[in-house]
């Protein structure tokens, strides 16, 4: 079928289950890191009219790209905004104004721009062996399911329910079983009074342009540290998951590239910093979305949409996503991940002589240790590296092991399930 028939193609593979895990996705991202990039903007002096502002840019920012990039590719392409991006300028603003912040949010997309279409960011990543990235991705996602039991400490009969819908789900409707879960919690909620649908308020949300001031001082203290957190914490992580997921073959330059032009046109309108999902590309990639991993970008273009949707009625939709009882979302997002954290730590230490240098990048990766501002994301592959460098230093590989080191083309998966999409054999989609 071509391209020009999307629309037919789409809703064919578009399924609830996938429909679901995009919801999923954004409720995740929403009510982590909302918070933090509201703050960000308050940290500017950002008037209520800026910061819905910025939210509707961010919103265009990953929605449009998302769905654009994965109906094209019809793989699950995810775009998500920079949550350590946010936090920084939260912290760095100081005393710059609005104006100066635009000037370093351009400044930071240029140099996101010239990190894609140099290549030089993929060439670094295609230098991963497959079991540090996937290592990386299991301590990335795997504070995510901790925390869905650690919720149980504050809502332990609504933990409790959802874990034992999702068990029972798994068994007898495996495709169906996270919003199988996600709609007894709501009703669990909803039948209980916990939720805020206070926090709901309707009105449209329109972009207002922040002209730009470029000043060397602004560009060091906010530009700098805020390419330097979105590439090694939220794009190399974002390029494990898609690995890991089996997507490898999606060009990775090119995708860099166009999270940099997006930042580039939206950053006047409070897009700070747009980059490869992780979180959100984990749930869209799994096989919550769809047993098919051929159909998995309905659910990264539905997460799409809904962006798009927050961007026009901002105001009314965070309120409703927000309105959730925390341990709501911590509960479905750990559940919703639970296959992705198995594969990811079945690839970590597959391979022997990777094992040891595997688990040391996941212990870092967990433990949210932050070093000069850059997260632990970077420094679990750097401590992973430097352990397999003192490991491997002085051997001979071996031909059969020299094939397994490498990621670059993607091919090697922990998740078996995407061999069922491959365009020959050995060849992950």
């Amino acid at each position: 079928m071509s391209r020009h028939n999307w629309p037919m193609r789409f809703f064919k593979d578009l399924s609830l289950s996938a429909f679901t895990a995009g919801f999923v996705a954004v409720l995740v991202g929403f009510t982590s890191s909302v918070a933090i990039v509201f703050q960000a903007a308050q940290a500017f002096g950002a008037t209520p009219e800026i910061a819905a502002s910025w939210m509707w840019a961010l919103g265009i920012g990953m929605g449009l790209p998302s769905i654009v990039l994965s109906l094209w590719w019809r793989k699950p392409v995810m775009i998500a905004w920079s949550t350590p991006g946010a936090a920084v300028l939260a912290v760095a603003a100081g005393s710059y104004g609005m104006g100066e912040a635009v000037g370093a949010f351009i400044a930071c997309a240029v140099l996101i721009v010239l990190a894609g279409a140099t290549g030089w960011f993929e060439r670094v990543m295609n230098r991963i062996p497959m079991a540090i990235a996937s290592a990386l991705l299991a301590g990335v996602l795997a504070r995510f399911g901790l925390d869905a039991f650690i919720a149980a400490k504050t809502a332990l009969p609504l933990v409790l329910l959802m874990l034992g819908t999702y068990l029972v789900a798994k068994r007898l409707l495996p495709r169906y079983a996270v919003p199988l879960t996600l709609l007894v919690a709501i009703a669990f909620v909803a039948a209980r009074g916990e939720l805020s649908w206070s926090t709901v308020h309707f009105s449209l949300t329109w972009p207002v342009f922040t002209m730009p001031v470029f000043s060397w001082q602004a560009i060091v203290s906010l530009a700098l540290p805020l390419f330097i957190v979105t590439m090694a914490s939220q794009n190399l992580p974002g390029v494990a998951t898609m690995r890991a997921a089996g997507y490898g073959d999606l060009p990775v330059s090119k995708l860099i590239t166009v999270t940099g032009l997006a930042t580039l046109v939206l950053a006047p309108f409070g897009a700070f910093a747009l980059n490869l999902g992780a979180i959100s590309a984990a749930i869209c990639m799994g096989r919550e979305a769809h047993e098919d991993p051929a159909r998995r970008y309905t659910a990264a273009a539905s997460c799409g949409a809904i962006y798009v949707v927050i961007a026009f009625f901002g105001a009314a939709v965070t309120g409703l996503l927000t309105a959730f009882p925390k341990e709501l979302v911590a509960a479905i997002a750990g559940l919703a991940l639970l296959g992705t954290i198995g594969s990811g730590l079945a690839g970590a230490v597959r391979d022997e002589p990777h094992r040891e240098a595997a688990i040391i990048t996941f212990l870092v990766t967990l433990s949210g240790v932050a070093i000069l501002g850059i997260g632990s994301a970077f420094w679990g592959v750097v401590a992973g590296a430097l352990a397999l460098a003192v490991q491997q230093a002085g051997r001979t590989k071996t031909k059969a092991s020299a094939g397994k080191d490498i990621a670059a083309s993607g091919n090697i998966a922990p998740d078996s399930s995407n061999m069922a999409a491959t365009p020959g054999a050995g060849k992950t989609p």
